[in-house]
Order: structure tokens, then sequence, then C-alpha cells
């Protein structure tokens, strides 16, 4: 009960602090409901009034976007990819509204997706959307964008730049609730191991530090090691094996950044060690080895669905194209729990244990037409707008 209470007292302590800190049109501004997504927060994720509230783009539709993507190399950058080019982009050109999607990746080296980013401007994109990037390495290139009214839109994770938008998840609250949801599953007691994304990455740095804020309110709870997952299966699959070989002492439960927790649980039953509880995230590969063993966890979480993550980010760029006018620096989204009931309605018995997909959540949960009302000042279905003149 002491831990509870103390938990609500850090939530309370931090909402009653969010008008103190927020400028004016931005936190300030939203509903007592949107503003619970920001009870914890990463101090240093722009919370203002967004530059583009009264943004007009430099052109009529049909728009040219650009994709300047950090990473490739696992299956959550596979099904936002997808997304964006085998659904989003459809309809978007049947519509009129956009023309063709620009796609570069830049495998983790900065100056080469401030190069790319760069040239996506020069070559005329009207908008660009980032991804996992460094908090403020390409900060100038994005005001570089903005001085050619061309907005920046970065997603699951964040930039510092007043000159772009964030629209992404609370990292920082989404690790605080894994982390208490398996300090609890654990009895408040054991030995944890951590596997993080990418070190200096906003979203995993975001994560780890609401995770382990998270433990400081379980004194009984030892961390014994933290490994870099990449946010993949098989670079986590192979880190932790490296861990339990070198550690053989007892792990109770290992918190995973997804999408890597199908590959922590193939390296805990790799090692042949007893499996214990592990956080799990939307990997359909993961929720399949929950579905064959329903007393593996009691629930988790959907942090970063990426088809919704993917229809998130479009839609507020979209809805910044048209006019629309966001009124704060970054749109945050909640982490959302699931059970094994719905873990069973989208999978089946026999499902695959090596699926490259996710689950997400139901009805369009992450982001719907009602929550982005709340965060635009002339709302309006981005798919059926039309130019006044």
């Amino acid at each position: 009960m002491f831990v509870r209470e103390l938990i609500i007292g850090f939530y309370l302590a931090a909402t009653l602090a969010m008008p103190l800190t927020a400028k004016a049109g931005g936190l300030s501004e939203l509903p007592r409901e949107e503003r619970k997504t920001y009870e914890l927060l990463d101090p240093r994720l722009p919370t203002g009034e967004s530059v583009f509230r009264n943004f007009r783009a430099k052109r009529a539709p049909p728009w040219k976007i650009g994709y300047a993507s950090s990473y490739a190399d696992n299956t959550w950058r596979a099904n936002i990819l997808d997304e964006f080019t085998n659904e989003l982009l459809p309809a978007f050109k049947k519509a009129g509204l956009v023309s063709d999607l620009v796609v570069t990746q830049s495998n983790l080296d900065d100056n080469a997706q401030i190069s790319q980013m760069r040239h996506m401007v020069d070559d005329g994109v009207d908008a660009i959307i980032i991804c996992c990037s460094n908090l403020t390495a390409l900060n100038p290139t994005i005001e570089y964008a903005y001085s050619k009214g061309v907005p920046v839109i970065s997603y699951s994770g964040y930039v510092t730049s007043p000159f772009a938008i964030n629209a992404t998840e609370n990292n920082m609250q989404g690790g605080f609730e894994a982390s208490k949801w398996l300090a609890e599953e654990i009895e408040g007691s054991g030995n944890v191991l951590l596997v993080s994304g990418i070190t200096g990455f906003a979203s995993s740095d975001s994560f780890q530090v609401g995770a382990t804020k998270a433990l400081e309110y379980y004194p009984e709870i030892n961390v014994v090691g933290q490994v870099d997952g990449k946010w993949t299966d098989s670079a986590a699959q192979s880190e932790v094996l490296k861990f339990l070989a070198a550690n053989p002492g007892r792990i109770d439960g290992i918190i995973v950044q997804s999408g890597a927790e199908a590959g922590v649980i193939n390296a805990v039953r790799q090692s042949g060690r007893e499996i214990v509880p592990i956080v799990l995230g939307g990997e359909a590969s993961a929720s399949c080895y929950w579905r064959k063993n329903p007393e593996f966890v009691s629930r988790s979480f959907h942090f970063w669905p990426p088809r919704s993550e993917a229809r998130f980010v479009w839609d507020v760029m979209m809805r910044t194209l048209e006019g629309q006018g966001p009124k704060i620096q970054s749109i945050l989204r909640p982490a959302i729990p699931y059970t094994i009931d719905d873990v069973k309605a989208g999978q089946p018995a026999g499902c695959d244990p090596n699926s490259e997909d996710w689950l997400e959540p139901k009805d369009a949960a992450w982001w719907t037409a009602d929550a982005a009302a709340k965060y635009f000042d002339n709302p309006a279905d981005p798919l059926s707008w039309r130019p006044t003149n």
C-alpha cells in the first residue's frame, strides 16, 4: 500500500507542476483528460505553443511527402513503412491530397539523415516525417526546413527544435507503467534485467528513465544489468544470451522495449532457464507465445503500435498541411494495456511464433478524431478536406 501511495503522490506532484511550466497556448490549453497523458514527462520534451498554429502550406495539394527514417532493420519499422506506402499513400493519392512519398534510410547515421532531409527540402517536398532521431542533432536542419515552409514531424521519440512537431507516445510514462507492472508481477522483490532500445535515442532513453523511476519505489528489486536490444529480436536475443551466460545468478523479470520481446523470450528459453515475467509490447510473435502459455503474464501494453503510430503521425502531418492549426509542439499518446483476451481475439490458437506482424489497439483507440479535435484549432477529416480556393 505504501508503494502505491508513493506512486500516486508522484503523479499528483507532476500534475500540479504542469501549469507552472507550460507556455500559453501549449499544454495549459489542452483539456484536463488529455493532460493526463503528460503527467510523467521527460523535462526536455517541448510542450509550448506550436509555431505551426497559423501555418499555411506553400502550395496547394497534391503534396509530396518525405520520410527520413533513421533505421530499417526490425519488424516495427517494416510495419510502419508498409502502412505508409500500401495503406495511407494510396488513400491520399486517390483523394488528390498527396502525389508521392520519398523514403530514405540513414542507418543510425545523423549526418546521413541530415543530408537526406536537406536534399528533400531542396527537391521540393512539402513536409518531412522523421523517426526515433537524436534529440538535437537534426535541429539546424529542421529550422532550415521551416525557413523553406516545410514542416518536420517526428514520431516515436522527439526532437527539441521549436520548429518541429512531435507526434509520439509518452515514452517516459510507458517505461514507468512497464516497470510498475513488472514490479507488481514479481511481488515487489527480485533481480531484474533491462533491455533498452538504442541508447542515445529519445524514445529509448525516455523509456529507461521512466522505468528506473518506477523501480525506485521498490527497494527490494535489484537491477542486475542492462543491454541494448536495438528494438530488434535478433539483436536482443544475442545480447540477452551473452548476459545470461556471463551472469549465472537468478533473474526474476525482464523489462523489454518492444520490438525485442520475442528475442528475449527465445534467449531465456535457449539458455535453459525457467521463463520469467517479461514485458510485452505488441509483437505478434511474442503474443503467440502468450497465447499458447496463458499464465505467462497477467497483462501487457501497447507502447508504440506501429500501424497506429503510422496513422497518427500521418494524420498530424496532413492536418498541419491543411492549416488545421496544431496547438502544441508535442502531441502525446498513452500506453494502452491489453490482456490475454485481446490476444486470443487477435491471434488464432495455431498462431505463428515467427510472425512479423503486430497486435494493434482495438477500435483505432491510439488516435481518434475526437482526440485530434482537442489538439487542433480547426479540426476536420484530413482525407475529405479540400482547399477553399
